[in-house]
């Protein structure tokens, strides 16, 4: 009876550390997917960087890492510099050409709309790429908020408005600016005045010239654009 105990203790004991591995497998996949496009934007957009394609995983389809050339395995860098970087988003991959979603990300560790080190001139650079492939009364730029996004390095989409959007706005709060470097500062204004500590943001620019910056407790992503090419 002693030896048969023991064998169970045992069994118990084995399958007790298999599912603590499991799950802390799960837990560290998870972290891993979170945390992507920290990834490409500190190792994969620069291919000059000391040991480029041993330390990418996502690595640029021009950079010649191995012959890596499908879509989903490979980044495309649209812009670079010391401070941001702008890729081409996965939801492109297998889409027309005429389907355009972008990201703006920085290159150094900013978790997202909720970090006090953001800056103001990402949403200048973004607009700067965004007319490159979208025409400007089209061009929305969005950050979603944190409750309703899968990675937590910030990113500044790059998109087009749905055809209805605009007929929506006045339903959200908003406000109206010159320039884009006072974006984050606004906003935060108008969630604080709506009582709101998560949110997310929307960027456009009216036929007058100024921009609109509407606060959504939802995605703005979801509600105003085409984020995908079956959207």
């Amino acid at each position: 009876m002693i030896v048969k105990s023991g064998r169970v203790a045992i069994k118990v004991l084995a399958a007790l550390f298999l599912a603590i591995g499991i799950s802390y497998q799960a837990a560290s996949a998870t972290v891993a997917r979170s945390d992507i496009l920290l990834h490409i934007a500190t190792q994969c957009v620069d291919p000059s960087k000391t040991n480029y394609c041993s330390n990418c995983m996502l690595p640029r389809a021009d950079a010649g890492c191995g012959n890596i050339s499908e879509c989903k395995k490979t980044n495309e860098v649209w812009a670079l510099n010391k401070k941001y970087t702008a890729i081409r988003d996965i939801k492109m991959c297998g889409c027309p050409a005429s389907f355009v979603h972008g990201l703006a990300i920085p290159r150094d560790v900013i978790t997202g709309i909720e970090d006090p080190n953001r800056e103001e001139d990402i949403w200048q650079f973004a607009w700067v790429i965004g007319l490159e492939r979208i025409e400007p009364e089209s061009l929305a730029l969005v950050v979603n908020p944190k409750s309703e996004r899968s990675q937590n390095q910030l990113h500044v989409h790059i998109l087009r408005l749905d055809k209805n959007a605009r007929a929506t706005f006045s339903g959200y709060s908003h406000a109206y600016i010159q320039n884009l470097d006072q974006v984050w500062g606004i906003a935060q204004k108008i969630a604080n005045s709506q009582g709101l500590s998560d949110y997310g943001v929307l960027v456009a620019q009216e036929s007058s010239g100024r921009y609109i910056v509407l606060v959504s407790p939802q995605s703005p992503e979801a509600a105003f654009t085409v984020w995908n090419c079956n959207h």
